[in-house]
């Protein structure tokens, strides 16, 4: 459905593509605004490259796909959906919302709303990003323009949670403000709005979301930890105690990309200026953090165990942040490789999804195509995406020299009950 307000999105990544093409394919004309030109150039030729997005859906979208900032003056209710990563000493890193700030706020008119669905962490969207529109603008916040927060919830790689069929939080500084907010996005997205009381309540929503699945995940990864010195699988552990109605189906793993890694150093970097220290909060990101060193080492250690010392072949199965994405973002998954590199093992990985040039640019790598990967003494699965899951057992026994060797199930999702003989099989 149409709304009467000209919606502008700036940041066309995996989360702002599909709230414009959402927009867009309801019949409002979009301003679709990114400063990268290739990713203009890609979306304009109907590729999305994030994966996201269908080609089709994208084609149907009525999109003005631009990087020119002057653009953005045909709209009146524009949604930022930047990145918000962190600092190399895990501090929030504000640049890229702060900058887009300033791309509008230069276009900004009298009558303009901004949401920000980027996550921060309470009052960033007051305190640090109205002083910047304000300041870009000559105009003043509340007489001339507002503000909202609408945080996202994209599930990357997720085809049943979209966009449109996850319930939006919704917030304003005002009634007036809140009441467009929540009528422009209930226009397209069918599970409803849910209207937070304050913008500082919505971040705060937004924040605790992912701090509350690190720390479950953190947990499982403890256990896991400590169901491995007591000799025990942790998934049979998991799968027994899964029988009770009320128990929560976390599962241990490596915790990267941009979320469940990320927010919640905003949200403890938020309590430290409060003179608060978040002990839980960090003693989970501590436990995460560590999982791919862990890993490393019982790998060592078992293939010290089989015989197999320094120059050790181990072949890595995916360096993506998750399953089914090609996004690899703070993937943990190099903890795991560096750490194999360090002690002298001869380590060659490969990934279905993963872009190349993406991981030479920013891990300096080179991504081993899998019909070249020489035969291993060690597997580890380490993303397990639908092209590995399909070929199971074969595909795995098929990597490791004479089929024999030690395999690392990262994600659990080989069955032990086929595994082949002469393979160690270990999972998380």
């Amino acid at each position: 459905m149409s709304v009467s307000r000209r919606v502008s999105v700036i940041g066309l990544g995996y989360v702002g593509l599909p709230v414009a093409v959402a927009f867009g394919r309801a019949g409002n004309d979009v301003v679709a605004f990114d400063i990268n030109e290739a990713r203009i150039s890609e979306l304009r030729s109907g590729h999305d490259s994030t994966g996201e997005v269908e080609g089709a859906d994208l084609r149907a979208a009525a999109l003005r796909l631009t990087s020119d900032p002057a653009d953005l003056r045909a709209a009146d209710f524009h949604i930022v959906a930047v990145p918000t990563p962190i600092t190399v000493d895990k501090r929030p890193d504000l640049r890229p919302v702060l900058a887009a700030s300033r791309t509008i706020g230069r276009q900004l008119k009298a009558g303009d709303i901004v949401v920000y669905e980027s996550t921060v962490y309470p009052g960033v969207t007051e305190d640090a990003c109205v002083p910047v529109l304000e300041a870009e603008s000559g105009l003043r916040c509340g007489p001339d323009f507002t503000v909202g927060y609408s945080p996202e919830r994209i599930n990357p790689g997720d085809r049943e949670h979209r966009f449109e069929t996850i319930t939006k939080v919704v917030s304003g500084q005002d009634r007036a403000t809140l009441d467009i907010v929540a009528e422009t996005y209930g226009s397209v997205v069918t599970a409803g709005v849910y209207r937070a009381g304050s913008i500082k309540a919505a971040e705060a929503a937004k924040v605790i979301e992912n701090t509350q699945r690190d720390l479950n995940i953190a947990l499982m990864n403890e256990l896991a930890v400590i169901f491995d010195r007591l000799g025990i699988d942790t998934k049979e552990v998991l799968d027994a105690a899964g029988t009770k109605w009320n128990f929560l189906r976390f599962t241990p793993g490596l915790v990267g990309g941009h979320c469940i890694g990320v927010d919640p150093y905003y949200l403890t970097y938020c309590a430290e200026s409060l003179d608060y220290i978040p002990e839980v909060i960090l003693a989970g990101r501590r436990i995460n953090d560590g999982m791919g060193a862990w890993i490393a080492d019982v790998t060592i250690k078992r293939l010290l165990r089989a015989g197999v010392g320094a120059g050790a072949v181990v072949t890595v199965l995916g360096v993506t942040f998750k399953e089914e994405v090609p996004d690899i973002r703070n993937t943990r998954v190099v903890d795991i490789i560096g750490e194999l590199r360090s002690v002298g093992f001869d380590v060659q990985v490969t990934d279905a999804m993963a872009d190349p040039e993406e991981v030479r640019e920013e891990y300096d790598f080179d991504l081993v195509p899998e019909a070249s990967l020489a035969p291993a003494d060690a597997v580890i699965l380490a993303v397990p995406h639908g092209s590995y899951r399909d070929r199971g057992w074969n595909m795995v026994a098929g990597l490791l020299k004479d089929g024999r060797g030690l395999v690392i199930d990262v994600k659990s999702v080989l069955d032990p009950a086929d595994c082949p003989e002469g393979i160690d099989l270990w999972r998380v």
